[in-house]
C-alpha cells in the first residue's frame, strides 16, 4: 500500500503527445474521454487536478497532413497553433459532459522565470483549481523559441508541480513504469516498483525517448521527478493505458514507478529560484565560497575566480565551483561588467572599483539557493 499517494489531495497529471495522439495518428478521443472520467471522479472525491498535456504539435501534423515532425521552427509553431485549438476543444467537450468546466494555460519560460508573472500564474492556478475548474496547461509552442523552452512537457508538469505546491505528480506515458534498462532492448529489463527521486542510479537506467512524436523520455520523467521532488511532490511514472490508473494510485495500488521526496520542501521563494532553466550568466567560486554556499551562506566578490556572460544587476546566474560542476543559483547584486571589476575584491574597495558601493555581497543568502 502506497501511503504517500493515499494522502495526497492536490495533483497534477501530465499526458504525453504519444498517448494523446495515438503515437501520432491524431488526438485520441477515446483515451482524452477516459482520462476526463478518471479526473472528474477524483474531482468528487475532493481532489484538486491540473492537466498537463501535450499533442498540440502532434495534433496539428495531423490535421495538416504531415506524416513526420517538421525542423523548422516556424513550422512547429504552426502546427501548435492548429493543433492546440483541437485539444482544447476536445477537452472542454470532454469534461463538460462531466459538468466540469477547464480553463486553458499557455505558459513559457518567461513566465516563471519573472517574479511577478510567476506569482500571478500561481495565483490564476491556485484560484482556478479552488474553483473546481480543470487547468488544461501547454507549453505555448506557437511563441517560444529555444533560448524560453522548457524542452519537453515532463519538466513543465514538474514546474507546475511545484508552481502550486503539490502532492503528487502523476506522468502518465506509454511505458509501464522505470525499468532496470530500456525494455525494448533488455529482455531482462525489471520494472522498479518503488525508490528515491534524488537516486541518481536512476538517469543511467532511463531510455531515450519511445517514438518520433514524443520530445522528452523515460530521462526527462526521472529529472523531471527530481525537480518535484524540492517542493516535496511524489512522483508517480505509469502507463496511461492501464485501466482506472488514476484512482487506483491514489487508492495505493502499486501501479508503475513511484518516486518519493524525501528532501526537506525548499522556501518558495527559493523554490522559484531553482526553476530557472536558463542561467543569464555564471561565476566560477573558489573552494571556500563553494563551501559557505554550501552552507547557505551569501556569496561575497572576494571568492569569484572568474565571470562569464553579459547580466544585468537582478539576473538569475549560476555559481560555478572549480570543478565545473553548478552548486547554487541566486540573484547577482551587479551587473556583469561590475562583477569583473570587483572579483576577488573586499567589499572595501568596491568604492574605489566602482565609484559606488551598494551591498556588500554579490548575491545575499535570501536571494541565493543551493543545488
Amino acid at each position: 500500500m502506497r501511503t504517500p499517494l493515499r494522502q495526497a489531495k492536490r495533483l497534477v497529471v501530465k499526458v504525453g503527445s504519444a498517448l494523446v495522439t495515438n503515437n501520432g495518428q491524431g488526438l485520441a478521443q477515446d483515451a482524452l474521454a477516459e482520462w476526463g472520467r478518471q479526473i472528474a471522479a477524483l474531482r468528487t472525491q475532493g481532489y484538486e487536478v491540473a492537466l498537463v498535456s501535450s499533442g498540440a504539435i502532434a495534433a496539428g501534423m495531423q490535421r495538416l497532413g504531415w506524416a513526420t515532425r517538421p525542423e523548422a521552427m516556424h513550422e512547429l509553431q504552426a502546427a501548435a497553433a492548429v493543433g492546440q485549438m483541437g485539444l482544447a476543444q476536445a477537452y472542454e467537450s470532454i469534461f463538460s459532459q462531466h459538468q466540469l468546466h477547464t480553463a486553458q494555460i499557455l505558459l513559457t519560460h518567461e513566465d516563471l522565470a519573472d517574479r511577478t508573472r510567476y506569482l500571478n500564474a500561481r495565483s490564476t492556478l491556485t484560484t482556478l483549481l479552488g474553483l473546481g475548474v480543470v487547468p488544461i496547461i501547454n507549453e505555448n509552442d506557437t511563441v517560444v523559441y529555444d533560448e524560453i523552452k522548457f524542452g519537453d512537457n515532463d519538466t513543465l508538469g514538474a514546474l507546475v508541480a511545484n508552481l502550486i505546491e503539490a502532492d503528487a505528480l502523476i506522468i502518465l506515458t506509454d511505458q509501464a513504469g522505470l525499468y532496470t534498462a530500456d525494455p525494448r532492448k533488455d529482455p531482462n529489463a525489471t520494472l522498479i516498483h518503488e525508490g528515491d527521486a534524488s537516486d541518481e542510479r536512476y538517469a543511467s537506467m532511463a531510455g531515450g525517448a519511445g517514438t518520433g512524436i514524443s520530445r522528452g523520455g523515460m530521462l526527462t520523467k526521472i529529472r523531471a521527478a527530481q525537480r518535484a521532488a524540492r517542493s516535496g511532490a511524489h512522483t508517480v511514472i505509469a502507463s496511461g493505458r492501464e485501466a482506472d490508473v488514476l484512482p487506483r494510485l491514489l487508492n495505493g495500488e502499486q501501479i508503475g514507478t513511484l518516486l518519493t521526496a524525501h528532501t526537506t520542501p525548499l522556501a518558495a521563494r527559493k523554490q522559484w529560484l531553482a526553476d530557472h532553466l536558463q542561467m543569464a550568466g555564471s561565476v566560477v567560486v573558489d573552494d571556500g565560497a563553494a563551501r559557505a554556499l554550501s552552507e547557505g551562506k551569501s556569496l561575497l566578490a572576494i571568492g569569484v575566480k572568474s565571470v562569464s556572460g553579459d547580466f544585468p544587476r537582478g539576473a538569475c546566474i549560476a555559481c560555478i565551483d572549480m570543478g565545473g560542476r553548478e552548486i547554487a543559483r541566486g540573484l547577482i547584486n551587479y551587473a556583469s561588467t561590475e562583477v569583473r571589476r570587483i572579483a576577488g575584491q573586499p567589499s572595501q574597495k568596491f568604492a574605489e572599483l566602482l565609484g559606488y558601493q551598494d551591498e556588500a555581497e554579490l548575491i545575499h543568502r535570501d536571494n541565493l539557493v543551493a543545488l
